[in-house]
C-alpha cells in the first residue's frame, strides 16, 4: 500500500459516506468522520475503530463557518495535516415537486448544504490540502447533475426532474471544474464522483445499487496516483458527461 493518508469525509456517519470511510479505513488510511451530530459521528467512528480502522470524529457543520474553521484547526493540530477531502454531505428537499411548484425555501436550503457547504469546507481545508504532497478533493455529485443526462428524454433517470437536487449537483460540478483550473499547476487533484442510484435514506432506499458499490468511485478518486486526472466527472465505468 502507498503511504497512509489522512482523509476527511463530510456526512460520514451514514450511507455512502460511512461506507467510503469503511473502505478507505480497510486500506489503512486515517479516517476523520465529519458530522454535525456529535453522538452519531462518535458512534460511527467507534464502529469503524472496532473493525480495526484508524477512525476519529470531527465535529463539522457545513452551515457554520466557525465550525468549519475549528475543524481545520483541530486537523492541523491533532493530525498534522490533511491529504484528502471527500465532500459527501448532501440533502434533497422538495420531494417530487415539479420545478414550478418547488418551494423556494427548499431550493435555497438544498443549495446551502450541497453547494455552499461544499465550497465553504473546500476553501477552509485548501491550505492543509495544498501542503500535502498528493492532495485530493472528491466532490460527491450525481448523474442527476449531468446536463447531458437531464436533457436526454430517453435517459434511464429522465423522470427525476428534481430542480433543487439536480441543479445543486450541477453547481457542484462547476465548482469542481473551477477549483481544478485554479490549482492545475499543483499536485492537488479535484474531481466529481457519481456513485449511481444507490439505496440511501436520501432516496428512501429506493436506489438499485448498494452503498458498497456507490462508494467505490469515491475511494478510487481519493487515492489517485500522481498521473491521475483532475477536473473530471467519473463513475465506476469512466467519464460521465457534464
Amino acid at each position: 500500500m502507498t503511504q497512509p493518508k489522512t482523509i476527511l469525509i463530510t456526512g460520514a456517519n451514514k450511507g455512502i459516506g460511512y461506507e467510503t470511510a469503511r473502505q478507505l479505513g480497510v486500506l489503512g488510511h486515517r479516517i476523520l468522520i465529519g458530522a454535525r451530530d456529535e453522538q452519531r459521528g462518535s458512534e460511527a467512528a467507534a464502529s469503524l475503530a472496532k473493525e480495526g480502522a484508524d477512525a476519529h470524529f470531527i465535529q463539522l457543520d457545513l452551515h457554520d463557518q466557525n465550525s468549519i474553521a475549528a475543524a481545520a484547526q483541530t486537523i492541523a493540530k491533532d493530525y498534522s495535516g490533511l491529504d484528502v477531502l471527500i465532500n459527501n454531505a448532501g440533502i434533497s428537499l422538495g420531494g417530487g415537486a415539479a420545478p414550478s411548484q418547488l418551494p423556494m425555501n427548499d431550493l435555497r436550503a438544498t443549495f446551502e448544504t450541497n453547494f455552499f457547504g461544499t465550497v465553504s469546507v473546500t476553501r477552509v481545508m485548501l491550505p492543509l490540502l495544498l501542503q500535502s504532497p498528493a492532495g485530493r478533493i472528491v466532490n460527491m455529485s450525481s448523474g442527476l447533475g449531468s446536463l447531458t443526462f437531464n436533457s436526454d428524454p430517453d435517459h434511464e433517470h429522465a423522470q427525476f426532474n428534481l430542480l433543487a437536487y439536480n441543479s445543486s449537483k450541477a453547481a457542484v460540478n462547476m465548482a469542481t471544474v473551477a477549483f481544478a483550473k485554479e490549482f492545475k499547476d499543483t499536485p492537488l487533484k479535484i474531481n466529481s464522483a457519481d456513485p449511481g442510484f444507490t439505496a440511501t435514506d436520501l432516496n428512501g432506499f429506493t436506489g438499485q445499487r448498494t452503498v458498497e458499490q456507490g462508494a467505490g468511485i469515491a475511494v478510487r478518486l481519493a487515492t489517485l496516483d500522481a498521473d491521475g486526472p483532475t477536473g473530471g466527472f467519473f463513475d465506476e465505468n469512466g467519464e460521465v458527461p457534464w
